[in-house]
């Protein structure tokens, strides 16, 4: 089941987090302030015992949604939860002309996923991770897109 995420999963988030991002992991507070968050959009994705298994976040700013994260329990992957949670986010954009990330260099497993859900990179951050690497930015192109194209047209 995906749902909104509520302050009671802050415990939990908070765990996942840290298993997953280590020493770049949101702390408690900042888990908090994107679920409480102006312009945010986070979800949870829970497994068959209600324990969550997953978890995505964007931010909306004018025409951009930005997606924060998507994280997945290990053992919870190549289930197609990723992708179930970025469709739940996709919900709902229809003001948005594109969805926009940052993506490791070395990150093959969600360059892999992310291309396969019609993202495509447009930029580079160099030494934008704390152990330098680089960070790819990604696009997706949005319905919205289209119908801000269309009305630029008639103006």
């Amino acid at each position: 089941m995906i749902r909104p995420a509520a302050l009671t999963d802050l415990p939990a988030l908070t765990a996942l987090e840290h298993e997953l991002f280590g020493a770049d992991a949101w702390n408690e507070s900042l888990v908090r302030q994107e679920i409480e968050g102006l312009g945010r959009r986070f979800v949870v994705a829970e497994d068959e015992t209600g324990a969550v298994a997953g978890y995505a976040v964007t931010m909306s700013a004018g025409d951009i949604v930005d997606l924060l994260r998507i994280a997945v329990r290990p053992g919870s992957r190549r289930t197609g939860l990723a992708s179930r949670l970025l469709d739940e986010l996709l919900v709902d954009t229809d003001d948005a002309s594109r969805m926009l990330l940052e993506v490791s260099v070395s990150n093959t497993e969600a360059l892999g996923f992310y291309v396969a859900r019609q993202f495509s990179v447009i930029d580079v951050r160099p030494h934008y991770y704390r152990d330098g690497s680089e960070a790819l930015v990604m696009c997706r192109w949005l319905p919205g897109a289209a119908r801000a194209e269309t009305v630029t047209r008639h103006d």
